[in-house]
């Protein structure tokens, strides 16, 4: 498998191969090297009762986990029986313990194994093996996120991004709407064309006519950049946050969207889109009044992408120093992570 190199000077450097959109090769290390290594959006904490069953990053990890609300606080822990690899909890529920429906066995809310029928004379047994396995778990403000075996913690992923926004003021924020868009691109098309207001004058007109394009601004960490735009008088528009592979956080003045970007194929990725309102008085207006349209909009440039990406008259591009920082920083990334 050849190695991506992105030259650290923007000034020189240039673009991921076609070959990393195109080959079944790379989107599969993709699964181990990049998402398996990095942290996945998994609710908020309110969504926790008792016992959550989820998938984690659904068609791409098919994860199992179970997050167990116990005493304040919230585990992380894989659905999956230690005895015979049954799925645990199907629906979420309230419970006083956790117990497979195939042969019975059973754990605390910990994930620590309690009891098993039928198992006299069965040496070394138990041990911790037979416990269900915890997956590392992070809380940002009212958000949860998860990891298999994270490149590094969740605040790192996160970095000095951190301190650009107030998440403590979006406490009170409440999911609003979820939907899902299916696009015909690449998963990290979609992302590229996120981390840059590079197209908004020639993409989004709607958009155009409230962020001043010339105040648009980037600013890259670790495993994370903040992307900052403002309206014509000087009012925020928007800040942009995107979390290392996939993660999308939008701040408006009516509360948060949140996308998370779900690869499907080579060519195909779903697009889970999140809103969470703090002030209904402010809800369309602005930069965030209407997300729908530029969505669309986004969709149908970065299919149009996926279709060029194939050419045979095209393999790498350049980067423009001023306005593709973010895209510069999501590539180099990749080629850290791949290799």
């Amino acid at each position: 498998m050849p190695e991506f190199i992105i030259d650290a000077d923007i000034r020189r450097a240039h673009t991921l191969p076609s070959a990393f959109y195109t080959d079944d090769r790379f989107f599969e290390a993709a699964r181990e090297q990049i998402f398996a290594r990095s942290w996945q959006f998994v609710g908020t904490a309110d969504e926790v009762d008792n016992l959550k069953p989820l998938i984690l990053l659904e068609g791409v990890l098919d994860e199992p986990v179970l997050l167990s609300g116990n005493d304040g606080s919230i585990t992380c822990l894989s659905n999956v029986c230690t005895h015979r690899g049954k799925i645990l909890v199907e629906e979420p529920c309230n419970a006083g313990l956790i117990r497979c429906g195939y042969h019975g066995r059973r754990f605390s809310l910990d994930g620590s194994f309690l009891s098993m029928p039928e198992f006299d004379g069965v040496e070394d047994f138990p041990s911790e093996a037979d416990d269900l396995r915890h997956l590392p778990l992070e809380t940002w403000g009212p958000f949860l996120f998860a990891s298999l075996s994270p490149n590094a913690s969740f605040a790192e992923f996160l970095g000095n991004a951190a301190g650009t926004i107030d998440i403590s003021s979006y406490e009170d924020a409440r999911l609003a709407s979820r939907r899902d868009f299916m696009v015909n691109a690449h998963w990290a098309l979609y992302c590229e064309n996120y981390l840059e207001g590079f197209h908004i004058p020639y993409v989004h007109q709607s958009l155009n006519k409230v962020v001043d394009y010339g105040t648009y601004t980037t600013d890259t960490y670790r495993y994370s950049s903040v992307q900052t735009g403002y309206e014509e008088d000087g009012t925020l528009a928007g800040i942009y946050l995107f979390i290392f592979p996939n993660l999308m956080f939008n701040f408006y003045p009516w509360g948060i969207s949140l996308n998370v970007v779900r690869p499907i194929s080579p060519s195909r990725s779903v697009i889970e889109y999140f809103s969470y309102v703090s002030d209904d008085s402010k809800l369309n207006c602005g930069a965030g009044g209407d997300l729908e349209t530029v969505e669309l909009e986004d969709d149908r440039v970065v299919e149009s992408v996926q279709k060029g990406i194939r050419s045979r008259s095209y393999d790498r591009g350049r980067y423009s120093p001023t306005r593709e920082q973010g895209t510069h920083h999501f590539h180099r990334l990749i080629a850290e992570f791949i290799g």
